[in-house]
């Protein structure tokens, strides 16, 4: 096999691959410019938005439910409760954990996310017929299937 068939013969998988990379870069980028002004990042919000579905949690079952970040977010729920966005408050049944909920600021923080991703979530919704975004989603599934982020992200939009 020549170098040039080899290349052409991955080249679908490759170009495949740098368009998913690209599109999770764009979209970070874009993302962050839609919160910019909240003064959080795209984590940070991730973990507002998670906590206002399914507080109070452990830091463990928080963890579990977050796509941006990777392993324990205990740095990232440390930056929240130095903004008073969150607070750590004792675990009635098991006195070694704490659980993890949002102060009155963070969930008027966390309910303003809504319209602070509205714009980017149109523009990408305009792009993109319904059936387009069923097949997508259903493709993205796919590829994810077995990974942390596919549990965290069924666990988070169960249908």
């Amino acid at each position: 096999m020549t170098a040039d068939h080899s290349r052409t013969t991955r080249a679908p998988q490759d170009e495949l691959r740098y368009l998913l990379l690209a599109a999770q870069r764009e979209g970070s980028r874009r993302l962050g410019d839609a919160l910019r002004h909240l003064g959080l990042t795209p984590a940070q919000a991730e973990v507002l938005d998670v906590l206002a579905a399914h507080q109070p949690v452990t830091l463990a079952a928080l963890g579990r439910l977050l796509v941006c970040e990777q392993g324990s977010p205990s740095r990232l729920v440390d930056s929240l409760v130095q903004r008073d966005l969150v607070s750590r408050i004792p675990h009635e049944q098991d006195k070694r954990a704490v659980l993890i909920q949002l102060t009155d600021a963070g969930g008027t923080l966390a309910a303003q996310l809504g319209d602070a991703t509205a714009r980017l979530t149109t523009e990408m919704a305009a792009r993109l017929t319904a059936s387009d975004v069923d097949t997508l989603t259903a493709l993205l599934h796919t590829l994810l299937d077995g990974t942390d982020a596919a549990r965290a992200i069924r666990s988070r939009y169960p249908h």
